[in-house]
């Protein structure tokens, strides 16, 4: 049944993308960033947060003189703050030197915070300070023209077609009923889209026909169940002589109203027995009013 319910997944993705035009993605200014640095300071700017897979960063980086721009793993950036005496550790990626003016991006590990630096590349002429104590040394500062930073940070998002038809499966029939000779009909869906999927599940003591036929073929089938047989050359979704199946379908809006129709392959000596029926649909729930637009 899992298999089904993903199957009936996929085949909604492709029924959206035939109802809607598809998202247009692009990266979207989100806050902008500013600080002074003096002589090797570090600006400590966002931490991010990859997902499983990894995933990618993008700013913008203005600064008054030349920065060296990098990422390095947040845990070991905390590290080196808790423990400014200890030799420091970090594993840079992304490393950009000499920067005053440009985007930046990097495509960031799996799984990993991953925490933002830029230092100043300035060195002081008094003093020799060296790498990250630089940020703790706050003697070693001189009066000197500071160096002015912009950080302008950006998302990943949706700019284009944004707003969506949502769908959600709905079960639209689902009982244990006593077999008979006469056919059981349930009138259940009048389609939302072209290519509706649909999720069918029969189990019974004896063989059944099970077909989803529209409802003025369906009303024929009750009257006179002798002409089943060319019924069921109007519809693909259909199964024949089946005790224990789950199958899927699919219905188009052309398709009109539809109605589910259950009897027994031969309808002479029926047991007294139940048999189970269930159907589910993955309707439309918000945004409908966008299915189908040209």
């Amino acid at each position: 049944m899992k298999r089904l319910f993903l199957l009936g997944i996929a085949l909604l993705m492709f029924a959206a993308v035939g109802a809607a035009q598809d998202r247009v993605f692009d990266w979207i200014r989100a806050s902008d960033e500013n600080a002074q640095l003096d002589p090797m300071d570090y600006h400590v700017g966002r931490v991010y947060r990859p997902a499983v897979g990894g995933g990618n960063m993008h700013i913008d980086i203005h600064a008054k003189l030349p920065v060296t721009v990098m990422l390095a793993p947040n845990d070991q950036w905390e590290a080196v703050m808790q423990h400014p005496e200890a030799p420091p550790h970090l594993d840079f990626i992304c490393m950009r030197d000499h920067i005053v003016n440009t985007t930046y991006e990097c495509h960031l590990p799996d799984g990993r915070p991953m925490v933002l630096l830029i230092r100043d590349e300035r060195v002081p002429d008094r003093a020799v300070v060296q790498g990250i104590v630089a940020v703790f040394s706050h003697g070693a500062k001189r009066f000197v023209s500071p160096n002015d930073l912009r950080i302008t940070y950006y998302r990943w998002d949706c700019v284009q077609n944004c707003i969506q038809p949502e769908f959600g499966w709905s079960v639209l029939v689902k009982e244990k009923y006593e077999l008979s000779p006469a056919p059981k009909v349930y009138s259940l869906l009048t389609p939302d889209r072209d290519g509706q999927p649909v999720w069918i599940h029969i189990k019974a003591p004896i063989p059944m026909t099970v077909a989803l036929v529209p409802s003025a073929v369906a009303d024929k089938i009750y009257d006179d169940p002798s002409s089943l047989a060319s019924a069921l050359q109007s519809t693909s979704c259909k199964q024949r002589g089946v005790q224990s199946l789950n199958f899927n379908c699919n219905v188009n809006l052309a398709d009109g109203r539809q109605s589910l129709v259950v009897l027994p392959e031969t309808r002479d000596k029926v047991p007294h027995k139940k048999a189970e029926i269930e159907m589910q649909a993955n309707e439309c729930t918000a945004n409908c009013d966008m299915l189908n637009r040209k």
